[in-house]
């Protein structure tokens, strides 16, 4: 029999390599705090972006050591030990080079974008394998380790909505506290670190850089982005579900089975059924997108949980 494993040491955020004026000022970060305990960082910035639009310009951050109601897809709740994971949410408000708003149906690229900046942190950082899962998810060996949420703050003043972006990423998680047994955290992932703050920075800057250029390409999902290939290509070619049968559940018990092939300009993911009709699948509609195999085959699909998890979205 396995010993239990041992809860590993938390220490806090180093508030002082946070604030680093040289790291924020690369970054763009004009806001950065961090708060010991709080419900959401998410409805934290919404509440804080309807009541004071001008003290949450874009990309002011907030981290919380520990959230007591965050909700991730359609409000399902998640919580993890204090200091165990990063919990930062981001305000966004796109503007391209010339100030020009951004077309709000680029929005829908924003949580591919943050999940691909993550991807790259925890390779570069702690030294981890990840892969994306429509819509919202980050996976290492098939496990969710981190999960994303946009939500659209309010108008003011007749000018495009804000979008607040958060982000759950499992840091020291054992296997006893996961939420799920297909969940994972970067402490069962060997990695090279576990420094919650190295991360999170690395995440930031990352997340950052992408931002700005998809930004600076009006939200064009097909230009080419911050030295390299278009925004589509890069999650396209990291997004796990493409080229699986995949069973996507929608609101009112209405399914689709098929052929995930690719995503179309807007971040929806099209799924070719049986009879060759092809489905736009949009990430605000989908309640679960599972792997599917015919009934009876092995490793059929039998109503088991998400393989990210029992709850896609914002830890």
């Amino acid at each position: 029999m396995e010993a239990a494993q041992e809860t590993p040491d938390r220490p806090p955020l180093d508030q002082n390599a946070l604030g680093d004026e040289a790291f924020l000022s690369a970054s763009g970060i004009p806001r950065l705090a961090v708060v010991e305990s709080t419900g959401s960082t998410n409805a934290d910035l919404l509440r804080g972006v309807a009541e004071d639009p001008g003290a949450y310009p874009d990309l002011s951050v907030l981290t919380a050591e520990y959230q007591s109601e965050a909700r991730g897809r359609l409000d399902r709740r998640w919580e993890a030990p204090a200091r165990s994971s990063v919990s930062v949410s981001i305000v966004l408000r796109p503007l391209n080079a010339e100030g020009r708003p951004l077309p709000t149906q680029s929005y829908s690229w924003l949580s591919l974008l943050a999940a691909l900046a993550l991807r790259e942190a925890l390779l570069e950082t702690a030294g981890i394998p990840a892969e994306l899962k429509w819509p919202n998810d980050v996976l290492v060996r098939g496990r969710k380790i981190a999960g994303i949420l946009a939500q659209l703050g309010p108008v003011a003043g007749g000018g495009a909505p804000p979008v607040v972006l958060g982000t759950g990423l499992n840091v020291t998680l054992t296997e006893a506290e996961l939420p799920v047994p297909t969940a994972t955290s970067v402490l069962l992932e060997q990695p090279s670190t576990v420094d919650r703050t190295a991360l999170l920075k690395s995440y930031l800057a990352r997340f950052a850089v992408l931002y700005r250029s998809f930004c600076n390409a009006d939200g064009d999902p097909a230009a080419g982005m911050a030295g390299g290939p278009a925004l589509h290509k890069r999650v396209e070619h990291v997004l796990t579900t493409l080229g699986k049968q995949v069973r996507a559940q929608l609101p009112g018990d209405h399914e689709i089975i098929g052929h995930a092939s690719r995503l179309d300009d807007y971040g929806s993911l099209l799924v070719v059924d049986s009879a060759g009709r092809e489905h736009v699948v949009t990430a605000g509609d989908v309640v679960h997108l599972r792997p599917w195999t015919t009934p009876g085959a092995a490793g059929s699909d039998t109503g088991t949980k998400d393989a990210a998890g029992a709850e896609s979205g914002y830890a």
